[in-house]
């Protein structure tokens, strides 16, 4: 297939456009490059399959109507994975309107390509952020999530609510990946596993919010890539079986439609994935304690129940082997040396 990635130069976008192309599609990847955090990360990433004979880059923004216009009207990608965004849930609170170009105006330019040019499929990147206030565990696509305490989750849950109605009225198949937090090589500096590597190996404290009683459903890249193609490859329907006295919000009875989430197997305590960083960095981290920072929930622990019976996804890497992967990458991407066992790292 022919398929538009989006975001092909961040850290969830370029592991997709390897693995699309490592499996014969030809991807056209589009990225504007910015400069939230270090352009050469992001160079780096690109730089480890630009110039494939299958691969374009398209250097552009979403907000650029007439850009994404032309990419459509250029390529005529078959399918979509819509994976760009402006990142950084707390970098919204300093910066709304940025999130607004990006992630909700930046989104219609996109249902607007695939409406146009006819995509058979579009994939979009949401978010474990929606559920928000909900503390119904484990959180499940099924419950509503109409209580979101981030802009940032509330342009993902904007994108789920457009991308139904473009199904409705244009019939565009439509999924939406609520991802659940995502780490592993390639990662992005201003997550959490990131900034704690870097704070202990400068021997700087840690800052733990919620004095470390956040659990989350950490998922390992490879896992992430491995639920996206599988989404990809299946083009979702109609569900007969939708009612509207009471409404599933996973699926639609009026359009082609899809929500899934897309996860661990289990949500471990942020002190248990500092005791597994300290371990294969070998060195112990000072933690400071903080209170819980606005906008954070304490806990999110991802069903996948639908993902595995629709898709057979099915999560490989535990932390201890994923954590491990990221260290190998940082230490040899940093020209710091290798300090854990061998293991194979995408």
């Amino acid at each position: 297939m022919k398929v538009l990635v989006t975001g092909t130069a961040g850290f969830i976008g370029s592991h997709v456009a390897l693995e699309l192309l490592r499996r014969g599609d030809e991807v056209v990847g589009f990225d504007n490059l910015n400069n939230y955090y270090d352009v050469g990360l992001k160079k780096a990433r690109l730089a480890r399959f630009l110039g494939h004979p299958r691969y374009t880059h398209l250097h552009a923004d979403l907000a650029d109507r007439d850009a994404v216009e032309a990419a459509f009207e250029r390529h005529r990608p078959q399918r979509v994975v819509h994976l760009a965004a402006q990142a950084g849930v707390r970098y919204a609170a300093e910066n709304p309107h940025v999130y607004v170009s990006s992630n909700v105006t930046g989104f219609l330019h996109m249902l607007e390509g695939c409406r146009r040019h006819g995509s058979e499929h579009l994939v979009f990147a949401s978010t474990s952020s929606v559920y928000g206030a909900n503390t119904a565990m484990p959180f499940s696509e099924h419950q509503p999530s109409e209580h979101p305490l981030t802009l940032y989750a509330a342009t993902k849950k904007a994108n789920e609510q457009m991308a139904h109605s473009y199904a409705h009225l244009y019939g565009i198949p439509s999924t939406g990946l609520r991802f659940f937090t995502v780490y592993g090589p390639w990662g992005r500096p201003d997550m959490a596993l990131f900034l704690f590597t870097k704070a202990i190996l400068a021997g700087e404290p840690v800052p733990v919010f919620n004095h470390g009683r956040h659990k989350r459903s950490f998922t390992y890249i490879d896992d992430i890539v491995a639920g996206v193609v599988r989404a990809l490859d299946r083009v979702p329907t109609k569900d007969d079986a939708w009612r509207g006295e009471s409404p599933d919000p996973a699926s639609s009875g009026v359009a082609p439609y899809r929500l899934y989430n897309i996860g661990s197997r289990e949500s471990v305590e942020l002190l248990r994935y500092i005791e597994v960083l300290e371990q294969c960095l070998g060195r112990k981290a000072t933690l400071q304690m903080l209170p819980l920072q606005a906008g954070d929930v304490p806990s999110t622990e991802a069903d996948c129940s639908d993902l595995a019976h629709d898709m057979g996804y099915s999560p490989q890497f535990t932390v201890e082997e994923g954590v491990e992967n990221f260290v190998r990458w940082y230490r040899d991407y940093y020209h710091l040396g290798a300090a854990v066992p061998a293991r194979q790292y995408a």
